[in-house]
C-alpha cells in the first residue's frame, strides 16, 4: 500500500487554547462568544494603495508572503539565508533575486525554520484556514503550492477588498509616515465602498536623528506641510519654526 508523500496538513480549530480540558473548555467557549464580531484594527501594515483600487490584487504569493514582511525575511536572515536570495533591496542598488519562483523554492526549503515562532503559527494559518492550502509547505511541495497560490490570488474573491469584507473588518487603520500625503485614502474616502480605512501618524523617520536618510524624511515633512522646518536653540528653550 503507497503512503502520500505529501499528506494533508490537519490543524486542530483548538491549537491556540491551553492543553488543560477545563482551560480549553472555558477559552472555547468565550471565543465562540465572541468570534463573530467585527474587527476594529488600530494598527496595521496594510498599504492602503491595495484597497483604493478595487482591482488591485496581492500580486505573486512571494509579493504576499515574503518581500513586504520583514518578520519573515529578518528570521531567515538570522539563520543565514542572504537578504538577495529573498528578493529584498539593497540599498547599494546592487542586484538581488528577481525569479519570484526562486524566492518561494528557498523560502519553502527553509519553513521548517519557522518551528514554534510566532511567524510560523501566523504563516500555516493564513495557509490553511485562509488559501485553504491543505499540503504541508516543504521544499518538494514549493512549487505546486506556489501554482495553487497563483490561482487562488487571481479569482475576485481574494482581492484586498473582498477579503477585507470576508474577514469582518468594521475599521482598519494603516501606518502612514509623517510626510504621507494620504492620497490613497483621498481615494477611498471619495469612492462608493464602504470601507472604513483610517490613516494614522507615524513619525519615526522624523523623530529618531538615527534614522538612515533622516534628512531627506524631514524634507519631506517640510513639503507636505508647504514650510520649512528647522530648530533654533536657545538656553532653557527649544523654539521651531
Amino acid at each position: 500500500m503507497k503512503t502520500d508523500p505529501h499528506p494533508q496538513v490537519l490543524l486542530d480549530p483548538d491549537r491556540f487554547f491551553a492543553p488543560d480540558p477545563g482551560q480549553r473548555r472555558v477559552t472555547r467557549e468565550l471565543y465562540d462568544a465572541i468570534a463573530e464580531l467585527p474587527i476594529v484594527s488600530p494598527h496595521g501594515h496594510v498599504d492602503p494603495r491595495l484597497l483604493a483600487d478595487e482591482d488591485a490584487t496581492f500580486g505573486t504569493p512571494t509579493d504576499l508572503f515574503i518581500i513586504p514582511d520583514h518578520y519573515v525575511f529578518r528570521m531567515l536572515y538570522s539563520q543565514g539565508i542572504p537578504l538577495e536570495a529573498l528578493g529584498i533591496s539593497r540599498r547599494d542598488g546592487r542586484a538581488v533575486e528577481t525569479d519570484h519562483r526562486e524566492i518561494w523554492q528557498t523560502f519553502a526549503d527553509h519553513f521548517y525554520l519557522f518551528r514554534g515562532t510566532p511567524s510560523g503559527i501566523w504563516l500555516k494559518h493564513e495557509l490553511h484556514d485562509v488559501f485553504e492550502v491543505k499540503r504541508k509547505l516543504t521544499g518538494a511541495t514549493a512549487q505546486a503550492i506556489y501554482d495553487e497560490l497563483v490561482e487562488k490570488l487571481a479569482r475576485p474573491e481574494y482581492r484586498p477588498r473582498a477579503l477585507y469584507d470576508r474577514f469582518n473588518i468594521e475599521v482598519l487603520c494603516t501606518t502612514d509616515a509623517a510626510s504621507d500625503p494620504l492620497i490613497s485614502h483621498k481615494e477611498i474616502a471619495e469612492s462608493d465602498w464602504q470601507g472604513d480605512v483610517r490613516p494614522t501618524f507615524r513619525p519615526d523617520a522624523v523623530v529618531n536623528l538615527r534614522t538612515g536618510g533622516w534628512h531627506s524624511h524631514l524634507n519631506a515633512l517640510s513639503e507636505a506641510v508647504g514650510r520649512e522646518i528647522t530648530n533654533q536653540y536657545q538656553p532653557g528653550r527649544l523654539a521651531t519654526s
